[in-house]
């Protein structure tokens, strides 16, 4: 597994379908994730300490593993079968809860939880983006002038998040 970080979430054009990036802390490559509109949101917001007058359903989820005692320790994103991505949500004493990516980076961006994703998975569908005098954004925007859905199997709609 290789620790990730969050670099954003940005929205394809024309399409408008969201795109999770998230980039290894100790490589180079990055992981596109197509995600749905409200986990974007969810994503977004707190990464930029939005506060909505209500809680979402992250918030409340945060909530209630609090309330049960427990701690996410970790998020991975496992693997991808047929063009979508699979997460598990790693608690204490070795439970885990299956999870969208979307969902569980949602969460771990309102605990603290690290994010991996397995070393397998970034072989397969990891993307270098060249150039290191490049800020993030900048690179960000390269890679959605060059890419599309189909090259990471998820078609349309959230089915990769």
């Amino acid at each position: 597994m290789q620790e990730l970080r969050v670099v954003g979430v940005r929205v394809e054009l024309p399409g408008n379908q969201p795109i999770l990036l998230l980039k290894e802390t100790q490589g180079e490559r990055y992981l596109p994730i197509w995600i749905g509109a409200t986990e974007a949101a969810a994503i977004a917001f707190e990464q930029q300490g939005v506060r909505p007058a209500r809680p979402m359903t992250h918030d409340l989820l945060r909530e209630v593993v609090t309330a049960l005692g427990a701690t996410l320790e970790a998020v991975h994103i496992t693997e991808m079968r047929d063009g979508i991505y699979l997460a598990e949500l790693l608690f204490g004493d070795e439970r885990t809860v299956s999870a969208r990516p979307s969902d569980a980076v949602a969460l771990a961006v309102r605990t603290g939880a690290p994010i991996y994703g397995a070393e397998a998975l970034l072989d397969e569908v990891g993307i270098e983006i060249p150039d290191e005098q490049e800020d993030e954004v900048e690179k960000f925007r390269e890679f959605l002038d060059n890419i599309s859905p189909e090259d990471f199997g998820a078609g349309s709609g959230s089915a990769g998040s």
